[in-house]
């Protein structure tokens, strides 16, 4: 697995056990780190409230000395940062060093971003005074360094487990790409096998229509029909084990002319279920494609619209310089299973043959071009598919 391009249904879920994980380890981690942080923001406050109250206390014992003092100078206690301020029992200002002379009210006890504040009751009242109310600038290097260590540990968290997430996204798909991969050995091993009975069959057949009649023509037709049921398999086989490295030559392509073709090679299958083909393509349609790409992805619509066709049906193709349109009769597609009927193995009705991989193709095919696919389909009336190029 380890060197190897990863398709597009193994990256679909990487992606999403990535994000799963990556995204339940990060609520996880960012409860933690917010729990931590706010325990730890609460510890560092109480400390500096500890601190708060350790300058409250030597303020009192200073306003003891001096309401014991005989000296008639009375000098009020100041702290380097510390603001203080003295209330009598009515809560009214008395002195002090805030700038604000108001009356207390709860806004002066309450903590808030810039600064901590303390207010506490001064027994016996010294001079008039019942309480003391002290604040300083909150110190918030602490809380920053704490936000500093708790975002370095988080981005470290993030980056191991992202990497441990890769590791065990691989081990997760690991199952799913040996198992593409047998699937993928399998459809090589098949699809060369195959080749080389099929162009025998097919080559005798154009010899025997080419050198004479024969009185087993009817014989022959189902022969030719089968073998190529057999030949659209085997391209289709080989186009997905190439898995997008297929080589494109692409040049102006006439696809009126080439689809007039395709239409002509499947008539002989569409007559024998009964079905009318009918075409309506304009001349002169030129596009800058792949001839093999637009074989494979017409060839995919009509062998659809024959396989899932209802007895005595019809097939309508339309082709002009802005879309492709082919519309049949059959058993149509449930509404439920239009979002997912391109995906590939995806098959609506299980009741028909065939591996679910045409309509993958042609999407296939319409992305790598940049045209645009239109499904609509009602149960037992129809299906029409419409693919535009251009825009």
């Amino acid at each position: 697995m380890v060197g190897t391009a990863l398709l597009k249904s193994e990256k679909q879920s990487f992606i999403r056990f990535l994000l799963i994980y990556l995204g339940s380890t990060l609520l996880l981690f960012s409860l933690a780190a917010g729990s931590f942080y706010l325990s730890q923001k609460h510890h560092l406050l109480d400390e500096q409230h500890r601190t708060l109250e350790y300058e409250a206390e030597e303020m009192k014992m200073a306003l003891r000395a001096l309401h014991s003092s005989f000296d008639n100078t009375i000098v009020y206690p100041v702290r380097p940062k510390i603001d203080s301020a003295l209330y009598d029992l009515d809560k009214q200002y008395i002195f002090g060093t805030r700038k604000d002379k108001i009356p207390l009210n709860e806004r002066h006890y309450a903590d808030d971003e810039e600064r901590l504040f303390l207010l506490s009751r001064v027994e016996p009242y010294y001079l008039g005074a019942a309480y003391l109310l002290v604040s300083k600038p909150l110190d918030k290097a602490p809380l920053q360094k704490l936000q500093k260590n708790i975002g370095l540990f988080m981005l470290g968290a993030g980056v191991f487990f992202s990497l441990l997430g890769l590791f065990l996204g691989k081990l997760f798909i690991a199952p799913m790409r040996d198992s593409m991969q047998r699937m993928n050995h399998f459809i090589q091993d098949t699809t060369h096998e195959l080749n080389t009975p099929i162009s025998t069959i097919l080559t005798n057949i154009e010899m025997i229509e080419t050198l004479g009649g024969c009185e087993y023509k009817e014989e022959l037709k189902r022969i030719e029909i089968a073998s190529k049921t057999l030949s659209h398999l085997y391209d289709d086989l080989s186009y997905l084990n190439l898995n997008h490295h297929y080589y494109r030559h692409i040049e102006s392509l006439d696809v009126s002319q080439l689809a007039a073709q395709r239409v002509l090679y499947f008539t002989a299958m569409a007559h024998n279920k009964g079905l009318t083909l009918q075409t309506n393509i304009d001349e002169g349609i030129v596009l800058e494609m792949d001839k093999n790409d637009f074989t494979r992805l017409l060839d995919n619509l009509i062998t659809n619209a024959i396989k899932y066709n209802k007895p005595q049906g019809l097939i309508t193709v339309t082709m002009t310089k802005e879309f492709l349109s082919l519309v049949d009769t059959g058993v149509g597609i449930p509404k439920k299973d239009l979002g997912t009927i391109t995906c590939r193995f995806r098959r609506a009705n299980q009741s028909e043959g065939g591996f679910g991989i045409g309509l993958d193709i042609v999407n296939q095919v319409v992305t790598y071009y940049g045209f645009r696919l239109k499904i609509d389909s009602q149960p037992n009336e129809g299906t029409k598919v419409v693919i535009r190029w251009k825009k």
